[in-house]
């Protein structure tokens, strides 16, 4: 079959008579299928059941810097999941402050005490206007924080190498009402992409106009692995000692999606400065995090061996879901010129560019009959994709024989829509 560009009225009528009748056939069969956002399937979480008899009656409550983790106390964590953080990040057990279940919740507090509080300077809430870099396609939660907090967002192109830094170094040299940059340095959410070393090196050497910018490094997929050949993304770390600036990033990360989402453990990587900043915060606003979650979790896993062991499970689970969608998208959509994808190797999602201006038409289309997606311009700041051709597919939550259908709908879908532009 030709691109539909290529064709001649005549075809692309047929071919839109063809693929009416296979929509239509789609929704006759009142589906309810939900490809909306990245959480782990059934099959993964169960994986880390036995976790949950890891801590027992019997249990000793006292570990090496806690006398008893039922009670108050332990500001910044246990020292056993400290040290699993700090293998997992490349940084020493006193760079880490682990919290509770959610790292998302530790960047919103970090984006609140930044405001409230400042880095060094005025409260960025005192400084008027202040703006912070997007990269896109990205995640909508961070742009979510920025925006609850009214603050003003850039948009950054993103390359195959990572944001476009060209760009992040002009706008952060030049303007100092630039305050930080969200970051998803390994399997970027949607694209999959694994920022090279020589991105790394070019944010550990930003010169900020604004004293008080900070990189908000959510290191989320570190080792969430999906097939043989891993990406390797540079110790951003390492290269801020070389260049002296350690206080210029946050580094987040969780346990959400390698044991359970609900109740896994999240933390925090950063300098002494920036763990002193914290702190003052966290002092008011808790007495302590769950301790003895923290201590299943290290009692689980032994250390950073155990967790990459735990890690080949979920592969062996995610990698033919993975496949699955890249072959079903290759082999419908592949011959029509009428989208585009990337192919990661690790992470949760796949990217899918499809027709310009048709993005949102296809998520109609999918909801109409029966499939939910993300929302067309979530994966851009306040929700304007410029092109409205984006569009995350998350193959990880549903089972395979419905992640199968849903993606036979989708790829109907992004057809028709295609060539109802055409017509």
């Amino acid at each position: 079959m030709p691109a539909y560009s290529s064709m001649d009225k005549n075809l692309i009528a047929e071919e839109h008579k063809k693929l009416s009748d296979l929509y239509a056939s789609y929704k006759q069969r009142g589906l309810s299928l939900n490809m909306a956002r990245g959480k782990p399937g059934a099959e993964q979480v169960s994986l880390s059941n036995d976790m949950l008899s890891a801590v027992t009656p019997d249990t000793v409550f006292k570990t090496e810097d806690c006398p008893d983790v039922r009670n108050y106390g332990g500001l910044d964590g246990i020292i056993e999941a400290k040290r699993i953080f700090a293998d997992m990040l490349g940084v020493e057990a006193e760079n880490i402050f682990v919290g509770g279940n959610s790292s998302l919740n530790m960047m919103f507090d970090t984006i609140a005490c930044l405001m409230e509080q400042g880095a060094g300077d005025k409260p960025w809430n005192q400084q008027g206007k202040i703006k912070f870099l997007c990269p896109a396609p990205g995640y909508d939660r961070h742009f979510g924080v920025t925006g609850y907090f009214g603050i003003e967002m850039i948009t950054v192109p993103m390359t195959e190498n990572g944001p476009d830094m060209d760009i992040v170094e002009k706008l952060v040299s030049e303007d100092s009402s630039v305050k930080g940059i969200w970051c998803i340095p390994k399997y970027s959410n949607p694209q999959g992409i694994t920022y090279s070393d020589e991105t790394v090196r070019r944010f550990a050497s930003l010169k900020p106009a604004a004293k008080d910018f900070r990189i908000m490094w959510d290191n989320a997929y570190v080792i969430h692995d999906i097939n043989d050949t891993p990406d390797k993304l540079l110790n951003i770390f390492d290269e801020l000692k070389k260049n002296g600036s350690e206080d210029l990033v946050f580094e987040f990360c969780s346990t959400s999606k390698i044991t359970f989402p609900g109740a896994g453990v999240a933390a925090v990587a950063a300098s002494k400065n920036n763990l002193a900043l914290l702190k003052k915060r966290y002092n008011f606003q808790t007495i302590g995090y769950d301790k003895i979650n923290m201590l299943r979790h290290a009692l689980y896993f032994k250390n950073i061996d155990g967790v990459l062991a735990h890690m080949q499970k979920h592969k062996a689970v995610l990698q033919p879901r993975f496949e699955m969608v890249l072959n079903i998208l290759e082999t419908e959509l592949g011959d029509y010129d009428v989208a585009s994808w990337t192919k990661p190797n690790g992470g949760y999602f796949v990217s899918v560019d499809v027709t310009e201006g048709c993005a949102k038409r296809v998520v109609q289309l999918c909801k109409d009959a029966g499939v939910i997606l993300t929302g067309a311009g979530a994966t851009y700041p306040y929700g304007k994709d410029p092109k409205d051709s984006n569009i995350r597919i998350a193959p990880t939550y549903p089972p395979l024989d419905e992640l199968k259908l849903a993606m036979e709908v989708f790829c109907v879908s992004a057809k028709l829509a295609a060539i109802e532009k055409f017509l």
